[in-house]
């Protein structure tokens, strides 16, 4: 059985091959890429070798191999520079035997954009979103965008090397950057149509002048922030970092029934969350700087507490994290299904809302809430046994070291009850 081979090319065609690369081209008897691709080797191909245009039929290009190599025919898939860098090869290693094709790599159009720019790229963090349309993202946009782990890899990487397409394009990552306050904290680069009578080099203008840009989508971006990222707490953050609303004492949930809570909401990295009755948002929050690469979603009902939780969000520059004014579980129906749900406040509505959660958590997601009353305590396990639910109740209660005089005592914080609960397991 012949190899297939894997080839990395480059928009100067013939001249961007090695002696090697080229030679199999030459040699054979089938040739697959897209039809740019193709054009560029025309007078490499002699008219006897058969061209397929794998534009719209990826799925079938396994296929394609397969068949010519029963037949022992050459075939050859062109792709372009590095075939193992976001391109065909990773596809199609999954779908061919790993004795069946060769790869022979080209320089990266990532090399050659970073080069443009003489800028060194061994810590710039790859994305490509060289695929469908993803459509704009708007205000309100979430984890089902198709933007989404683009945002999250701006929000934590200092240098960024981005593959476009025609719609997912730099006018439109400008806009998200423009969207989500980001824009000044970035220069961006664009290197378009390398090694063509086209090509266009962008640099030095600001990201809100190139919203409206015209790009092609045959692109490479480089973002760069302007200062580097400084490492944040994730965890066990203070009381004073949250603005509050304060009576008696700020309405939020204390540093050490917050962390306890969150420990027992059994969070990973791309975990989704809701945090209903979201006070402050302090729960809320900081599981979001917990789940950067997830979502949380936040309702609270009260108007000045919706607003204070907001301040913290904008304040805390937080973007995996959408909080909504309403009383649930109204408007809970457009939420994504959670891995954990935090509930600090129900308005009245705590049996019900038990009951929802318990059926829309994910397999071996975690409701965790918090109350300060017997009533709602006597309720939530009451709740939680007509449901079949495994539960357990722990007590928090601190005490904080206060100064009295020349010296220190203790003062007691009010106790908490943690109920934390996972569905049972349908019949």
């Amino acid at each position: 059985m012949s190899h297939c081979k894997i080839i990395g090319v480059l928009d100067n065609g013939a001249e961007s091959l090695t002696p090697a690369s080229l030679n199999a081209l030459q040699q054979a008897d089938i040739v697959i890429g897209a039809q740019r691709t193709l054009l560029l080797f025309a007078k490499q191909l002699s008219a006897q070798t058969e061209q397929k245009d794998l534009g719209g039929h990826l799925s079938a290009v396994p296929d394609w191999i397969s068949a010519a190599q029963e037949k022992n025919q050459q075939v050859v898939v062109l792709a372009t520079g590095d075939p193992l860098c976001f391109g065909i090869a990773t596809y199609l290693g999954k779908k061919l035997p790993a004795n069946s094709f060769a790869v022979l790599p080209n320089v990266s159009t990532l090399a050659l954009a970073f080069a443009k720019f003489q800028l060194p790229w061994q810590d710039a963090k790859i994305v490509s979103i060289h695929k469908q349309d993803t459509g704009e993202w708007l205000a309100g946009s979430d984890h089902r965008h198709g933007l989404y782990s683009l945002l999250q890899a701006i929000l934590t990487a200092d240098k960024l090397a981005i593959l476009t397409s025609p719609e997912n394009n730099p006018a439109r990552i400008a806009r998200l950057l423009v969207q989500e306050d980001l824009a000044h904290d970035f220069t961006m680069r664009v290197a378009q149509d390398l090694f063509c009578d086209t090509e266009i080099i962008t640099q030095d203008i600001p990201i809100s002048e190139l919203v409206e840009t015209a790009f092609n989508g045959n692109n490479i971006v480089i973002l760069q922030r302007k200062q580097a990222l400084s490492q944040p707490i994730l965890f066990g953050l203070q009381d004073s970092s949250f603005k509050q609303r304060k009576p008696d004492k700020g309405l939020i949930t204390k540093r050490e029934v917050r962390a306890v809570s969150l420990a027992r909401m059994q969070l990973k990295a791309d975990s989704i969350v809701w945090d209903i009755g979201a006070g402050s948002g302090s729960v809320g929050l900081e599981a979001a700087r917990l789940c950067q690469q997830g979502y949380v979603y936040a309702a609270e009902k009260n108007t000045a507490d919706f607003t204070i939780a907001q301040e913290n969000s904008q304040a805390m520059k937080v973007h995996n994290y959408q909080l909504t004014h309403t009383k649930a579980p109204e408007g809970l129906d457009s939420w994504a299904n959670p891995d954990a749900i935090f509930m600090g406040g129900t308005g009245g509505e705590l049996a019900a809302l038990i009951e929802l959660c318990c059926q829309r958590l994910n397999p071996e997601g975690w409701l965790v809430m918090n109350f300060v009353t017997l009533e709602n305590l006597s309720t939530a396990v009451d709740t939680l046994k007509k449901s079949n639910a495994t539960w357990d109740v722990v007590q928090i209660q601190a005490s904080r070291s206060q100064p009295i005089l020349h010296m220190n005592r203790m003062q007691a914080e009010n106790p908490v009850w943690i109920v934390s609960a996972q569905p049972g397991q349908a019949a």
